[in-house]
């Protein structure tokens, strides 16, 4: 028998809510944590219905408590490797050595974002560079804001910005901005400012410019950039999982994965999953994969009264 139900790797949102639901389930669950979540740099998270403005590291320790209470168990560390024993079994290699058996797997494990190489920006990631306006645009509202932008996709996403306030400058190389586009941006008052940036200026622990090549600084109390999201697939990858050209983890509507036994959830699967999202993705993903496990259950029964 397989020492556990299911083995849950990552346990933010997605991953603490599919062990929530399968050790209400009266499932044995181990989540497995390395404590590193990708909104760890941000104060607040919102838009999380009856959440709103909670600190990240408040909403991980009561769904661990509550997790625990189910009798599911949370353990701190990483899973190393994992790889199929016997239909039905996955084994399951941590960082402290141990290894684990289960018969089925969520891989909860996230992406993480990787920033341009310009001086300030990793220091205020979360803070007062940021990354989604939906996440911390109402805290920066009617603040001198800016967007660092890289291709023509900016444009959009800094009409976006432009929601939350009627100050915004958009940093973007020469030649990128058409002149359909141009003609958008003023007409909601967008500056453009065309050319390399080098950095952001800060003084007294705050963010007040951004630096560009010609040596000149524009005044900016905040600045916005999507930055490159990369796929913690890892795992997913040792397993064979099916993944799509840009590496993200291809699932069906419940997270299934393409690999029997597998689901997959949140960021990993999503990069536009916000923590509400990926809570959602991981409670569909644990419904449906306790659904398998009761029809193995069932047929496993069915064997024996034979």
């Amino acid at each position: 028998m397989s020492e556990y139900d299911v083995v849950v790797v990552g346990g933010s949102a997605a991953g603490l809510s599919a062990a929530l639901v399968l050790s209400r389930a009266r499932r044995r669950v181990l989540v497995v944590d390395s404590g590193a979540p990708r909104n760890a740099p941000a104060s607040h998270m919102h838009g999380f219905l009856s959440r709103d403005g909670v600190p990240p590291p408040d909403l991980l320790a009561v769904g661990r408590h509550e997790v625990r209470t189910y009798g599911g168990e949370v353990r701190e560390g990483s899973v190393t490797h994992v790889a199929r024993a016997d239909p039905g079994e996955f084994t399951v290699s941590l960082s402290d050595g141990r290894e684990v058996s289960s018969r089925r797997l969520v891989l909860a494990t996230g992406l993480r974002d990787e920033l341009p190489d310009l001086p300030g920006l990793s220091d205020r990631w979360g803070r007062d560079v940021l990354h989604c306006p939906y996440c911390h645009g109402r805290e920066v509202e009617d603040q001198p804001l800016g967007v660092l932008g890289d291709g023509p996709d900016s444009v959009r996403y800094a009409q976006i910005v432009r929601q939350w306030s009627d100050d915004v400058v958009l940093f973007i190389p020469a030649g990128v901005v058409s002149a359909e586009q141009r003609i958008g941006l003023d007409a909601r008052g967008v500056q453009v400012v065309e050319g390399v940036v080098n950095g952001v200026t800060v003084e007294d622990d705050r963010l007040t410019g951004v630096t560009l090549a010609d040596g000149s600084t524009v005044e900016r109390a905040a600045v916005f950039l999507p930055p490159h999201l990369v796929p913690n697939n890892d795992l997913a990858a040792q397993l064979d999982c099916a993944l799509d050209p840009d590496g993200w983890v291809v699932t069906d509507a419940a997270g299934a994965t393409s690999v029997t036994g597998v689901w997959a959830a949140g960021n990993v699967t999503n990069p536009k999953a916000q923590v509400v999202t990926a809570a959602g993705e991981g409670s569909a993903a644990a419904i449906d994969l306790n659904a398998d496990l009761v029809d193995e259950d069932v047929r496993v029964a069915a064997d024996s009264a034979r």
